[in-house]
């Protein structure tokens, strides 16, 4: 694959385990079990919603050869299919090929399904991106003082969409962007993959994203949402090629996704200074699991840096981390404001890393000079668990803000072992609180050992959230005709 021309062969080496690792997970995952069938006029597929209304992208002139643009045949299946909304909702079949595509705009009670053969390629051209106005809870566009281009697949004020497949894959053609990044060359905020907006019961599952010009996966300001069984891989060398960020976002489900990145695989996020506090929505209530990432130069899961709208209830476990900067990262700074408090994280498995734990006070990128240097955010209530790590540079690195302490600090029952050319000093703490039990090497005296008797310490939610009752469904497709119903199939 072309990627593979920025890896080392180390990395590849732990590609290829991982990979083998993540299709015996993914073979036997229980949320809804896949059928395969040789022909593509009938398959069963997983989703939140069944279809009544079919369509394939060919019925409107799609062309599959790499070359044609294939922009105006997915807008216009998607406005023709935007009419069944209100009876029983639409489903838009991409077949194998090729398919050139701009930016395209989806609907409320529809889904995106790729044949496994399918590859959507994000046209490099930049007119075919609207430059649509900042996030109101940033204030600018990452990249740039002004607007931001559209994502290839986008959606804003929606109920009720699923983007999925049969491992079909969605490349973002990403050099050229990361080209004119590298030498500040861009006018606006590059294209995220998939972003969607304002919206409700979203399920983005059983796809391949390579390449993204930035993020791969953006909710923002939505709710009720399952990312599942995603493979996302990019250059580790890119910097801002995140892989899921869910931002403003309450009760999100990431489960059983691999991604390799040259930026954090998980960035949970909440706007950014001023903006971010004013727009004051948090991202609340979310899960992780199962989870295996490469990141060399970034986090596995990261908190902030914008985190102005605050951060809680954040549950991750079942994390295998490979080659990567640090497991957990947290990200402040004095203006950010906001909070990030009650993170649960336990099992995780962490092989070859810089940090095993790590938090930052001074994270001072702004996004500009009006952000209140009295606004200090709150860090409180973190809880590590039941975790290991080998080769290791770094056990941890806790940095908070002096004057504004990171408060309830626990790690309990983790082994950590160092690599050979490790730091002569394992931890560094400073500005922080909190307890530990059962940790090698031992932490420092800002977070004192309670005793063997305290293995169990450090709490993880045994409740479950509302996210964890959206379940899936068996849904079938067949095409007979050009708009198909759709055969309900409960499980």
């Amino acid at each position: 694959m072309e990627f593979s021309r920025n890896f080392t062969k180390t990395q590849m080496i732990h590609v290829i385990f991982v990979l083998a690792a993540t299709i015996l997970v993914r073979s036997n995952v229980a949320y809804c079990r896949h059928f395969h069938h040789h022909s593509w006029d009938y398959f069963e597929y997983c989703a939140i919603s069944c279809r009544a209304h079919t369509a394939s992208l060919t019925d409107f002139g799609g062309v599959g050869d790499g070359t044609t643009s294939n922009t105006k045949a997915f807008q216009a299946a998607i406005d023709h299919l935007s009419q069944f909304e209100s009876d029983g909702g639409s489903m838009l079949f991409v077949p194998p090929g090729k398919w050139l595509t701009g930016s395209f705009n989806i609907t409320s009670h529809f889904t995106l399904f790729l044949h496994k053969d399918a590859v959507l390629l994000a046209s490099q051209d930049e007119s075919d991106y609207a430059v649509i106005e900042p996030l109101p809870s940033y204030g600018r566009g990452r990249d740039t003082a002004g607007g931001r281009y559209i994502s290839l697949i986008f959606g804003t004020n929606l109920t009720d969409v699923v983007i999925t497949g049969d491992n079909g894959t969605i490349d973002g053609q990403g050099e050229p962007w990361w080209d004119k990044f590298h030498k500040g060359e861009l006018q606006y905020t590059r294209p995220y993959l998939i972003e969607i907006m304002y919206s409700q019961n979203i399920q983005i599952s059983n796809l391949t994203l390579v390449n993204s010009p930035s993020w791969h996966v953006h909710p923002v300001y939505s709710s009720n949402i399952i990312v599942q069984a995603l493979t996302i891989i990019a250059p580790v060398t890119v910097p801002n090629t995140d892989g899921i960020n869910p931002d403003s976002c309450t009760n999100t489900r990431i489960e059983d996704c691999y991604i390799i990145s040259g930026d954090d695989c998980i960035a949970v996020k909440s706007g950014w200074d001023e903006y971010g506090i004013a727009f004051a929505m948090p991202t609340k209530q979310l899960v992780i699991r199962r989870l295996t990432c490469i990141s060399p130069k970034s986090a596995v899961i990261a908190l902030g840096s914008e985190m102005s709208g605050g951060i809680e209830d954040v549950r991750a476990e079942d994390i295998l981390a490979i080659d990567s900067e640090s497991g957990i990262r947290i990200k402040t700074a004095i203006g950010r404001g906001g909070y990030v408090k009650d993170v649960y994280v336990k099992g995780m498995t962490m092989k070859t890393m810089k940090w095993a734990f790590w938090m930052t006070g001074n994270y001072g990128s702004h996004a500009d000079n009006n952000y209140d240097p009295n606004a200090l955010p709150v860090i409180q209530n973190i809880n590590y668990r039941d975790m290991v790590a080998e080769n290791v540079t770094m056990a941890g690195m806790l940095e908070g803000i002096p004057g504004d302490k990171f408060t309830g600090i626990c790690i309990s029952n983790v082994t950590i072992t160092l690599a050979k050319k490790a730091k002569k000093v394992p931890w560094n703490c400073t500005d922080v609180e909190g307890i530990s039990s059962g940790v090698a090497p031992p932490p420092c005296d800002a977070l004192p050992d309670q005793g063997s008797e305290y293995l169990a310490s450090c709490d993880f939610p045994t409740e479950s959230l509302p996210v964890d009752n959206l379940e899936v469904q068996t849904c079938s497709y067949r095409r007979k005709n050009s708009f198909d119903n759709h055969v309900l199939k409960h499980l």
